[in-house]
């Protein structure tokens, strides 16, 4: 199955694009971006990897957190290191791992599913 990605990175840099091999105990996967071409990318580079409906999303949207989502898992928020912050669903966070699963809690929102690096997180807290 092929993703629709965008990627963060620790070093603020974003990338778009397409990766079949994704997998959350691997520490590297594909990303084939627009251009044609594919690049190896380590998980532990990435801030977050975000699995989204379109490209463009909706600049001009407003983040509303209120949606419940059955079968989700519980209410979490995830600050990131660069004080970004996703609130969302979880089923599967324990520290030691290094990454994470959430479904936003915004469903109109444009993300799908959000796979977070745990080494790019501050805090984590359920709510």
């Amino acid at each position: 199955m092929t993703n629709k990605v965008v990627l963060t990175y620790k070093d603020d840099k974003v990338s778009k694009g397409l990766t079949s091999n994704f997998f959350p105990n691997k520490d590297t996967f594909h990303l084939a971006s627009a251009d044609g071409q594919t690049t190896e990318v380590n998980r532990e580079d990435l801030n977050a990897i975000f699995f989204v409906k379109d490209y463009s999303g909706n600049k001009a949207r407003k983040d509303m957190y209120d949606d419940h989502i059955p079968g989700a898992g519980r209410k979490i928020q995830v600050k990131f290191k660069d004080n970004e912050v996703i609130t969302g669903f979880c089923h599967g966070y324990l520290s030691g791992r290094p990454g994470f699963f959430v479904v936003p809690a915004h469903k109109e929102g444009n993300n799908e599913r959000i796979f977070i690096v745990t080494s790019a997180t501050a805090s984590v807290k359920f709510l």
